[in-house]
């Protein structure tokens, strides 16, 4: 009896159950198709690197002796869906059985639960043995508590796996969270390691594409692509990471600077997030260099909360209120994205330094994302959906069980606050407190109003005001609302007028 075993791109898991043993009985099935090359517009860096981690993937399997089918985007027999690949796999190979791993994104799910009618034989899925917590650990924890958020989770979770916590049950350092010891500006000390991710000649790959006509976007030097496709050089960059820039990552965690894209950040989630490396062997690595090596405890907590808190924290609410998360929007923001979200072309230079950061290098970290292109896109009332489509394309990251969350819950609060206690927002002030972007900027950052106000300060003051039916009520924004009502009259009409003004004219920005 010959057993399918299907594996999906973002499960190249070499440590997985399945692979405990080479028995000829299992045909283990890879497939590059435009049912997920298409469904969104992804960037060329996203397409090339998981395509190739596959492939390599595919590789050691064969290496090992297993029994595999890879269909590349340009093969012949690509019916380019899986329905209709599988179908005559199932046939051509006497298939009696299909396996699967869960899938981490919700369409795809109920797509291959929907195998169990569509073909006459047993189809049975099993875990990825990836994350730490199942679908459901998130919604369990929270079911008799009156609010969700990470921080008890992630408290619950460093106490459950024993994670930089003292004999006594009390965490290291004597606190939970140094969150607040994570906002420094960073000025060019110290010394930032240099770009140390490998290099990969991926122009056969590309090819390909570009012979299947497959709609990408972003820049990419195909002979140099910098994303890691294996397993071991996933845990290189694991260890350089560790080596060189855990020790500052606390510290500037959250600067930016137009002169140093990468600054003490470790480019591991794409490695995470195709499942090369495990999250329990990055905590069990960065905790084991804690306690050998002495780090700042601010640096490396910082590190394993975004894993162990924030990134299980993330899925379990992706998967509490999937079917139907995809279509909040609290606001009832209607605003199509600006054309310079494709170019970078605006002169505000914040914005245009992060959108063509992330065109040209399929990044940005996670204050690009959420304090300069999030924070603008909320308080400018950009469509949610179209703000989701378009950070699920253009991030290598970026699969929708974590970015969906990340983007319409904590970047767009298009979910009324299920995910994130207030809108995350700021005027100008904050983007210059945490980079230097707002000192070579056409835009100043101290100005409300005027031919060269920043924006950000103007459409601040005017979210607050027009969505105050929906946000005065939240004790976090007391501060915010206490400020409006005491602004004088003409200049709240001025502010209000000015923003008017930008959201008018959104594309000369």
């Amino acid at each position: 009896m010959k057993i399918l075993r299907l594996i999906l791109g973002d499960q190249l898991n070499s440590n997985h159950s399945w692979f405990k043993d080479s028995d000829h009985d299992y045909l283990y099935v890879m497939m590059e198709i435009k049912d997920e090359t298409n469904y969104v517009k992804h960037h060329i860096q996203k397409i090339l690197a998981i395509f190739a981690a596959m492939r390599h993937f595919n590789h050691e399997l064969q290496i090992k002796n297993f029994n595999t089918l890879y269909l590349k985007i340009s093969d012949e027999r690509n019916k380019q869906t899986f329905i209709k690949n599988l179908a005559w796999i199932v046939e051509k190979n006497n298939v009696h059985k299909i396996e699967y791993q869960e899938p981490d994104e919700y369409r795809l799910d109920a797509l291959f639960q929907g195998f169990i009618n569509y073909f006459n034989i047993p189809v049975q899925s099993c875990s990825s043995e990836h994350f730490y917590a199942n679908r459901e650990s998130v919604k369990e924890f929270f079911t008799d508590k009156k609010q969700w958020r990470m921080e008890y989770f992630y408290r619950h979770m460093r106490k459950k796996h024993n994670v930089l916590m003292e004999p006594d049950s009390t965490p290291h350092g004597g606190k939970w969270n140094f969150d607040a010891d994570n906002r420094k500006f960073w000025n060019g000390e110290p010394k930032a390691a240099s770009d140390l991710r490998p290099h990969h000649n991926l122009e056969d790959i590309y090819d390909e594409i570009k012979k299947e006509k497959i709609i990408f976007f972003g820049n990419c030097d195909v002979k140099n692509v910098r994303w890691p496709i294996s397993r071991q050089e996933s845990l290189q960059l694991l260890d350089t990471f560790i080596a060189t820039n855990l020790v500052y990552f606390g510290d500037y965690q959250d600067a930016m600077h137009d002169q140093n894209w990468f600054l003490f950040h470790s480019f591991l989630s794409f490695a995470l997030n195709t499942k090369m490396i495990s999250p329990m062997e990055v905590v069990d690595k960065v905790q084991a260099a804690y306690q050998e090596k002495d780090l700042p405890i601010a640096s490396v907590e910082g590190f394993i909360r975004q894993i162990l808190g924030w990134r299980e924290y993330i899925r379990g609410i992706y998967w509490s209120f999937m079917p139907g998360y995809e279509s909040n929007n609290f606001f009832s923001h209607r605003r199509p994205l600006p054309d310079w979200f494709w170019s970078g072309e605006t002169r505000m230079n914040c914005l245009a330094t992060a959108i063509k950061q992330s065109l040209d290098q399929s990044y940005a970290h996670h204050i690009q994302r959420l304090m300069v292109v999030g924070n603008f896109a909320l308080l400018a009332g950009l469509k949610p959906e179209e703000v989701h489509h378009w950070y699920l394309g253009i991030y290598i990251d970026a699969f929708e069980w974590v970015e969906l969350p990340n983007t319409l819950g904590m970047s767009q609060y298009a979910d009324g606050g299920q995910l994130a206690s207030k809108p995350y927002v700021s005027s100008a002030s904050y983007i210059n407190k945490m980079s230097n972007y707002c000192k070579s900027c056409h835009y100043d950052f101290k100005k409300r109003v005027g031919d060269n106000a920043c924006p950000f300060n103007s459409l601040y003051w005017n979210f607050f005001a027009t969505h105050q039916d929906k946000l005065a009520k939240n004790q976090r924004l007391g501060i915010v609302y206490n400020q409006l009502k005491k602004m004088d009259t003409k200049q709240k009409q001025q502010l209000m007028e000015q923003s008017q003004i930008f959201l008018k004219n959104i594309n000369a920005i």
